[in-house]
């Protein structure tokens, strides 16, 4: 029986554990997508409470609590730091199988050096050693953590008419590590809810400091923000859909799609479909004009639950996989792009590991043999960014694609406790390429064992750097 997560967690052979030691461990993180709050690095925020830390805006940890029958008082509601946390103690054990236990001890052994198990009986202990560590310990600070973790990039996501006042201000102080916005347009083809598009309108005039009264004034408007982002130092878009959209539409279509919707009448169906289809293809330009990776996250039902939806609001973990026939959509928006020469570096992510195969396909119908791996299919993704997640991506990718080429993992979180995914990652790459060493399925001696040394340095790091450029 192997001890619980020692040096060699996850690490089933030699090969691996000298894959992972001697070429991932070390090897520094870029975190090209997340949802830190950069005001809280511009400001270095040291955090009140390990709960704070670790529990606030944890959706992950959340729907665990919830489902182990924990009320949400103790979850988003009023209780306090130590009931909250002490909850979470009680859950732990009952996530055995799931990541969720995993990373909690990752957490607390590379964050904090704790090597205690969360449980009903340890919890006080770990509580107050956690807090002492963070009040007295000067580098448990946000930077601190992103230091203490060998980050050298972190992208986060920022919405067109954010003023990126903490991005420049982080820029200014010197602080050691980029840390860059990402574009995220989702609420400028957000058309089916009328009011809330035309208030999003006027947000993106005054950030933009221009007139809005037709569609062309609404692109110049998004463009010049596009611009804005560019000049602090942005490189990537990101994409939250529900599916891709591609739909026939006219110019003369879309301006009247535009004033309608202004004038604060509903869309139908089509008329819905057909503006997102133009935004879609409209941000895919842009991308491709300065030089820009653009990204696309689909396949979720979000806030699926109207009642907590009205309580505590989006993004707090009641949304799930979805079931979307998608694919002839995505070809044929990709296919647009690429017909007129604007088809940017990009990646994509599904969240239905069913569309495994289905995106590692699609990823080769536009590679262009100018950049390696141009198109890429993202990592495991939100529910999928587990061992049995992790592991059925790659190996689709290695099966119908270049799995050397894949730019690796990122957190897509929203805490500073979340790096040890990069760990987490990077062993499960390197059991799995160890494991076809060992069945004899890959060879380890010579050029191709050097080969497949720098394999797991590219997918750790090299390959991020290069397709990045940051």
């Amino acid at each position: 029986m192997k001890i619980f997560m020692d040096k060699d967690f996850l690490l089933d052979s030699d090969v691996a554990r000298e894959l992972y030691h001697g070429h991932a461990a070390a090897l520094p993180i870029i975190d090209y997508h997340c949802h830190l709050d950069p005001a809280m690095i511009a400001q270095d925020r040291r955090f009140t409470s390990i709960t704070e830390l670790w529990l606030g805006g944890d959706h992950y940890k959340w729907r665990a609590m919830r489902a182990n029958g924990v009320d949400e008082r103790y979850i988003t509601g009023s209780a306090s730091d130590w009931e909250k946390f002490e909850k979470w103690a009680e859950t732990v054990p009952y996530t055995f199988r799931n990541p969720l236990y995993h990373w909690t001890h990752l957490e607390l052994r590379t964050a904090f050096g704790i090597d205690k198990l969360l449980n009903p009986e340890t919890a006080r202990a770990v509580f107050d050693e956690c807090n002492a560590r963070l009040h007295d310990d000067q580098a448990m600070s946000a930077r601190g953590l992103m230091r203490r973790y060998g980050v050298e990039v972190v992208c986060t996501t920022d919405d067109p008419v954010d003023s990126l006042e903490y991005h420049r201000a982080i820029a200014d102080s010197g602080f050691e590590i980029k840390v860059l916005p990402t574009w995220r347009p989702d609420k400028a083809m957000a058309v089916e809810d009328a009011a809330a598009f035309k208030a999003y309108v006027g947000r993106l005039s005054e950030a933009a400091d221009t007139d809005i009264a037709t569609f062309s004034d609404f692109a110049d408007a998004l463009q010049r923000r596009h611009d804005f982002f560019g000049e602090h130092g942005c490189r990537l878009s990101d994409h939250g859909i529900s599916e891709f959209y591609a739909e026939d539409f006219t110019d003369s279509e879309i301006a009247g799609i535009f004033g309608k919707v202004m004038s604060g009448h509903c869309l139908d169906a089509g008329e819905v479909l057909r503006f997102k289809s133009r935004m879609l293809l409209l941000f895919g330009e842009m991308d491709a004009d300065s030089g820009w990776t653009q990204q696309f996250h689909y396949g979720t039902i979000r806030n699926s639950n109207s009642r907590m939806m009205a309580a505590i609001g989006p993004d707090t973990g009641f949304d799930s996989i979805g079931e979307f026939n998608t694919a002839q959509s995505c070809a044929r928006f990709l296919d647009r792009l690429d017909r007129h020469g604007k088809l940017a570096q990009t990646i994509l992510y599904n969240l239905n590991p069913c569309a495994n195969e289905v995106m590692a396909t699609m990823t080769g119908n536009f590679q262009d043999g100018s950049v390696p791996g141009k198109i890429q299919f993202g990592s495991g993704w939100w529910f999928n960014d587990q061992l049995d997640g992790m592991a059925r991506q790659m190996n689709a990718l290695s099966l119908l694609g270049l799995l050397s080429r894949f730019v690796g993992m990122l957190t897509d979180s929203r805490s500073f406790l979340s790096y040890p995914r990069h760990e987490y990652f990077r062993r499960c790459l390197c059991n799995l390429i160890g494991s076809d060493v060992e069945r004899g399925l890959i060879p380890f001696t010579g050029y191709e064992g050097e080969r497949l040394r720098r394999m797991v340095e590219d997918i750790s790091y090299y390959n991020a750097k290069n397709y990045f450029k940051f």
